[in-house]
């Protein structure tokens, strides 16, 4: 059996997301997160938020659970403008999907009830809509299984919850 550190498998996911087009973000915490986040919301919006604005964006954001933000994923937000003007906010494009800004970061920090620090996220217009863990060959899937559970109970929905938007889990051992 070829034995192969958790980080190694993280490096080839990352090394093969890029060479799909993905854009490699380095991000350690929610701060960051939050940044980055603003960033591709301007960039996807063709506009740009100050910070009152961006704060009605997280507020709209911060509310209801998985399956509510999951609606609010599809749906565009009526942004009142610090000018009194309204813009249409969208967070995903789904007809035209590949205009959305596609992400991979990893080892991000998030403390909540405990601090855990996630293998790979991937971020679709700054949203972490995937989350990946990933064990060493040879170990059980039923730890990442585990671990994603952990993590979900523990801190998913602290700070903001952006790691509540996730729709998808993916967890591997390199070999399953």
């Amino acid at each position: 059996m070829i034995i192969q550190s958790e980080q190694a498998l993280e490096e080839n996911l990352i090394d093969q997301l890029i060479g799909m087009g993905y854009e490699r973000i380095v991000m350690v915490d929610e701060p960051e997160m939050l940044r980055n986040l603003w960033e591709q919301l301007e960039k996807h919006n063709e506009t740009t938020f100050s910070d009152q604005e961006f704060e009605r964006i997280l507020n709209h954001l911060n509310k209801g659970g998985v399956y509510d933000r999951a609606k609010t994923l599809r749906d565009k937000m009526s942004l009142l403008r610090d000018d009194g003007t309204h813009k249409n906010i969208e967070f995903l494009s789904m007809n035209k999907w590949c205009q959305n800004q596609f992400q991979v970061t990893n080892q991000v920090t998030q403390v909540g009830e405990y601090k855990n620090r996630y293998d790979v996220t991937i971020l679709v217009n700054g949203l972490p809509l995937v989350q990946i863990e990933l064990k060493r060959r040879g170990i059980e899937l039923k730890e990442a299984f585990n671990q994603v559970n952990r993590y979900r109970r523990h801190s998913f929905a602290s700070g903001y919850g952006l790691y509540q938007f996730v729709q998808l889990f993916v967890i591997s051992n390199g070999g399953n």
